[in-house]
């Protein structure tokens, strides 16, 4: 089994600086995208930042430029620093960290809790 744990959320000014991570825990063989979500009041998610095991990643066009995701495959984690953040930026974060358990399994998506990041005057 597999577990992932978000942390870093808080209220923030516009302007300010966060940084999200996600360590995941249990039984990993190999992680392959590890991602964030954003959910906001509409209960939509969508992708915020992406990142594959070769180091490719991807970004939403509302983040590029201030938003950064990384990963440390040692530890089981991904980060997300946020930079110069808006209103807009307000939601729940999650994170997903595809994983492949045993090197004869499935790859399976894996959620985190969830993180409340507010940036607000």
């Amino acid at each position: 089994q597999v577990q992932l744990v978000e942390s870093g959320g808080a209220l923030v000014q516009p302007g300010g600086s966060l940084r999200l991570s996600c360590a995941a825990s249990g039984s990993i063989f190999r992680t392959e995208v590890m991602a964030w979500y954003r959910q906001d009041t509409r209960n939509q998610r969508d992708l915020v930042a992406a990142c594959t095991s070769g180091g490719t990643t991807n970004y939403a066009d509302s983040v590029k430029g201030r938003f950064t995701i990384s990963r440390d495959n040692a530890k089981n984690t991904v980060y997300l620093q946020m930079n110069s953040l808006k209103p807009e930026d307000t939601g729940v974060y999650y994170c997903l960290q595809a994983i492949q358990s045993h090197s004869y399994g499935a790859v399976v998506d894996y959620w985190g809790q969830g993180t409340q990041v507010t940036v607000s005057s």
